[in-house]
């Protein structure tokens, strides 16, 4: 198992507990990948998540694993996200209610598109979707001669696609506004962390995760693949009946595959984008953003981006803010932090009340500036062939392929990539005929 995030940690538990023996390998000194959960220098035993945060009601995959792990969902963020848009005197705010009511603005506006979507039964492929992928969201607004709110509002919108309009395809809008989903008012986190779910899977393999371990090379054998992984003692070469990659796309075009992969995978894999995302976790000696009647959420097209209560489902006085800046606002959120730390990024929340209260302890990561990933997740931009995609989780023989990128519904979440897991788990599966042999 190439990969100890939650694509690669659902796999290797699923396939063990179909009988293989199985192997993981993890570049990083810890388990979860772009899920990350922040305790340390955090006061009252606090913790917020540096990555993968929120659980929707319908992502069923997920809370199943949690559950089957014992693990408890909290719910969160009752109301949904509200909208603050900036003025040039002061940010206004948009009630919750009428946020939902963009997704349903949106649906109108896009309806030709959605319906046409929707009887292609949202494949990505055809001229239905060719047709929406060669334009951006910010030409097709053009096309319209759409009105300043509505531009401002998709602008805010950074923080869900982690792209400006002018860098995510209109395919990708139309999908999104093409999936019936009830997750507009409420949300879920793991108690206790996201990553628990990480540690619980890596808890239940038999073979301890492999740690500050790079995969190099794959070289595919009639009967066996040959991995080639970096450790700081050196190489090594590890021996399995197939392979399950479950790492980003960004990683996954450096590696060595012999045989070659075949060349439309190899563009698809090389074509695609993953979004800018900082964010940035707060925490103040009071919650000054709760009150009767107040949002726990924003999204905004302010240039630190979405804003939301990242422990309100912890005890303590204080209280941790999560924001979330995608595509330009994550440059502009990194320009205030080099300037003036987190204090400069706390000044934009003058709005929200935050002079009434003290900065205790900030962390922030920017994950296009991770190594290991290059991004938040997976953007499809203007001009991506939609044929490509489903490239990306085509299999190559013993080789599968997993993770958040390779998931239709749900791909940029946390169950896309579990999803992703349990599929490559029963290719395995599908292709050895029988698991009593040992999956890499």
């Amino acid at each position: 198992m190439a990969g100890g995030g939650f694509a690669g940690l659902t796999a290797a538990f699923e396939l063990q507990r179909r009988g293989a023996r199985v192997t993981v390998v993890e570049a990083r000194d810890r388990v979860g990948g772009r899920v990350w959960t922040r305790r340390d220098g955090f006061d009252e035993g606090q913790h917020a998540e540096a990555g993968g945060d929120l659980i929707d009601p319908d992502q069923e995959a997920i809370r199943r694993l949690a559950a089957d792990l014992g693990l408890t969902l909290s719910p969160i963020l009752r109301g949904g996200f509200a909208f603050v848009r900036q003025m040039a005197r002061a940010p206004v705010i948009e009630r919750a209610s009428r946020t939902g009511g963009l997704w349903e603005e949106l649906a109108r506006t896009a309806d030709p598109w959605v319906r046409a979507h929707r009887l292609n039964e949202r494949r990505w492929e055809g001229p239905i979707a060719r047709r929406l992928a060669e334009q951006s969201v910010a030409e097709w607004l053009n096309t319209l001669s759409a009105g300043r709110r509505l531009r401002v509002r998709l602008n805010g919108m950074r923080g869900f696609f982690l792209a400006d309009p002018e860098d995510l395809s209109l395919l990708a809008l139309v999908d999104q506004l093409a999936t019936e989903s009830s997750a507009l008012n409420h949300f879920y986190r793991i108690k206790g962390g996201n990553d628990r779910l990480a540690t619980a899977l890596a808890e239940t393999l038999r073979e301890p995760v492999q740690f500050k371990t790079m995969v190099r090379a794959v070289t595919q054998r009639r009967s066996q693949v040959q991995v080639t992984v970096r450790r700081r003692d050196g190489q090594e070469q590890l021996t399995a009946d197939a392979v399950v990659v479950a790492l980003p796309a960004t990683i996954v075009r450096r590696l060595v595959f012999t045989p070659a992969l075949p060349m439309p995978q190899r563009e698809a894999i090389r074509d695609l984008r993953y979004g800018p995302a900082t964010k940035t976790l707060l925490q103040f000696d009071r919650r000054f953003w709760r009150g009767p009647k107040k949002p726990l959420a924003y999204g905004t097209d302010l240039p630190i981006g979405a804003i939301w209560d990242g422990n309100e489902e912890q005890r303590g006085r204080g209280g941790i803010l999560t924001l979330l800046a995608g595509g330009s606002a994550s440059r502009h959120t990194k320009e205030l932090l080099s300037q003036g730390g987190a204090e400069a990024v706390t000044a934009r929340l003058k709005w929200l009340g935050a002079t009434k209260a003290v900065l205790r302890t900030s962390h922030h990561v920017s994950w296009e500036d991770d190594p290991l990933v290059r991004g938040g997740y997976a953007v499809f931009q203007p001009g991506y062939d939609p044929e490509q995609r489903a490239w990306l989780s085509r299999p190559h023989g013993r080789i599968l392929f997993a993770g958040e990128h390779t998931s239709l519904r749900w791909q940029g979440y946390m169950n896309g990539a579990v999803e992703s897991g349990l599929r490559a788990a029963l290719e395995v599966e599908a292709l050895l005929g029988r698991l009593e042999s040992h999956a890499q």
